[in-house]
């Protein structure tokens, strides 16, 4: 008597139907198929590839930038002539997109884990696609308008490059997993190769890569100098409006050590704290005088400028979201400030005993004080109360004159010149971008009794990296922030970091043998076994693809050759154990599919 059962008993697979439905919508089961994927779809697997590694240098590069947000709105400032925060539409859509491609990436590799055909779906490919071209506009854009704020990576990596390390190791030790099981249970062949040689390479470069990594924060602690002593860039300009007295006052309960400001002269000779070219920006200049609120801020004389209101801007756009926290009390003192003269600045300095840096920017040639606005600023140095010692002069214009008229001047530059050479000039403190701090020069410097002084920095970050390089001072919007920095965020010895370094390179080493040979091991169990345990979603014959896969013809031999060898009549039932429970073929239920292939 001829037994008749179903010949395969299906359990319900979730979590493969979600991976399959989501990745390339294939949510039945006839659907799916354990073919080799397409040099189609293998082509929009690279470019899902190419979109997740653009897109992680990008979120990398914003996430680092966030030092300098605010020099960024205020360059689209100077352009669009409105003010807006450009950050966040960026953030946003960068978020969102890596997000995105990050999910594709995680379930394309599992794709491959579980020998799935990678079939991406017609709407992924369109936004993968869109995603691959916006980030490289963005690329192309931030190059074109903002080329210099690159240098923040290289700097960055020198904080993050230890840890950056250990993290792609991390993710290269668990790739080995999926290259494992294409190289050992796949057939030989020359992109296995190369699969497996170029996985090797990566890995023996992620090993060797702390060769090359100079972090001024490797360091003995014994050799970790004083704190840099924080500047009030601009005074406090994250809490009050920038260039006030009410900025400056944030700036000293912050425990600075010197005011940093902007200075420019009006029309009658009047020094005056402003950072832009015109006073459209931070003033209420539209409204008082509406037909020259493009003209430059030198063009208004002292008594137009002290009648423009110079805080109600900062309530209206918050540049930094701190406004909306203001008390009623600061809401209301911000609402009433005005524009701060130099005067103004150093007599605050002075009752304070702090010292004073400032830039001098000169009037254009048009301008009556255009020969006279060194002489204006040093009368108004001379009349304070301040000690001399106590300013430091930027400007190079006039340097000589400016020795002459007032000795005891500190004499500063923001150009990076030879040791020799400043001092000739007298020059006893260098103001440098953070870019081009070096933490050799710095010691070079520092080792000629040259201070250096960096800006801008405002990361905590930036700050630990600064301070580990031997910086005496920083300029910083952000005064607030780094008082809450008491130490380095991190510091080691070259003797932690190396064992930190092998450690991790030989837990790595292990765990990827150990893999391999997990993979291999478990493929010749499954070789040397009688039958193989075959899973519904296994045994398929696709409608699309002419070839049958591998598992399927493997599991015809199987089942033909147990038939030879146990004699079984055409009444006799073979069975294979699975894990889903019993199932029963008949010799005529394993023949049938072979009659039907050798008609075709």
């Amino acid at each position: 008597m001829v037994k008749h059962q179903p010949l395969q008993v299906y359990e319900r697979q979730l979590c493969l139907s979600c991976l399959t439905g989501i990745y390339g919508c294939r949510w039945k089961r006839y659907q799916r198929s354990h073919d080799d994927s397409s040099k189609w779809e293998c082509s929009w697997f690279f470019l899902l590839c190419c979109s997740f590694l653009l897109l992680l240098i990008w979120s990398y590069f914003w996430l680092e930038a966030r030092n300098d947000y605010n020099e960024f709105n205020w360059l689209l400032y100077n352009r669009s002539a409105v003010w807006k925060d450009g950050t966040v539409p960026i953030l946003a859509t960068t978020l969102t997109g890596f997000t995105y491609t990050a999910f594709l990436m995680i379930l394309a590799l599992c794709h491959i884990a579980l020998g799935q055909q990678l079939n991406l779906y017609w709407i992924h490919k369109i936004v993968v696609l869109a995603v691959l071209l916006s980030t490289i506009t963005g690329v192309v854009s931030v190059d074109d308008f903002w080329q210099d704020e690159w240098d923040i990576v290289i700097i960055s990596l020198q904080f993050t490059g230890p840890f950056l390390h250990i993290g792609a190791l991390a993710v290269a030790t668990a790739l080995g997993w999926v290259i494992a099981g294409q190289v050992v249970r796949g057939e030989r062949s020359r992109l296995q190769v190369v699969t497996l040689v170029l996985y090797v390479s990566v890995l023996l470069v992620l090993y060797l890569v702390p060769l090359l990594v100079s972090s001024p924060c490797i360091m003995d602690r014994s050799r970790l100098g004083p704190p840099p002593a924080v500047i009030g860039r601009r005074g406090a300009p994250m809490l009050a409006p920038e260039h006030t007295i009410m900025s400056f006052s944030k700036a000293l309960q912050q425990k600075v050590t010197a005011l940093e400001a902007d200075v420019t002269i009006s029309l009658d000779g009047v020094p005056f704290l402003m950072r832009d070219r015109t006073l459209r920006r931070t003033t209420d200049v539209d409204k008082l005088f509406p037909a020259r609120q493009d003209s430059d801020a030198s063009f208004f004389n002292w008594t137009e400028i002290r009648t423009l209101n110079a805080g109600l801007w900062f309530l209206r756009d918050d540049p930094y979201w701190t406004a909306q926290y203001f008390s009623e009390k600061d809401r209301n003192r911000t609402a009433n400030q005005t524009v701060c003269s130099l005067a103004e600045l150093l007599r605050l300095a002075a009752r304070t005993n702090r010292s004073v840096i400032f830039s001098l920017r000169r009037p254009p040639p048009q301008h009556p004080r255009h020969q006279l606005w060194v002489s204006d600023a040093l009368k108004v140095i001379q009349r304070s109360s301040i000690q001399p010692e106590q300013v430091m002069w930027t400007s190079d214009w006039y340097r000589k004159k400016v020795r002459a008229a007032v000795p005891l001047l500190q004499q500063t530059s923001d150009e990076k010149l030879p040791v020799s050479e400043l001092k000739e000039r007298g020059i006893s403190t260098l103001t440098l971008h953070y870019s081009q701090a070096r933490a050799q020069d710095i010691r070079q410097f520092s080792g000629s009794n040259v201070s250096v002084n960096v800006y801008t920095v405002n990361e905590p970050w930036l700050y630990s990296l600064m301070w580990c390089s031997g910086v005496q001072s920083v300029s910083s919007d952000a005064p607030h922030i780094l008082k809450k920095v008491p130490n380095p965020i991190w510091i080691m010895s070259a003797d932690e970091y190396g064992l930190i370094w092998i450690t991790s390179d030989l837990i790595s080493v292990a765990i990827v043998i150990g893999i391999f040979i997990f993979q291999n091991y478990h493929l010749i169990r499954w070789k040397m076994s009688g039958m193989r345990s075959y899973n519904p979603e296994q045994i398929m014959l696709s409608a699309v693809v002419r070839r049958p896969s591998r598992d399927v013809n493997l599991m015809k031999e199987r089942l033909i050759f147990s038939e030879i060898n146990n004699s079984v009549g055409s009444t006799d039932e073979l069975s294979v154990y699975t894990g889903n429970g019993l199932d029963t073929y008949t010799h005529e239920d394993i023949m049938m599919p072979t009659r039907h292939a050798a008609k075709l």
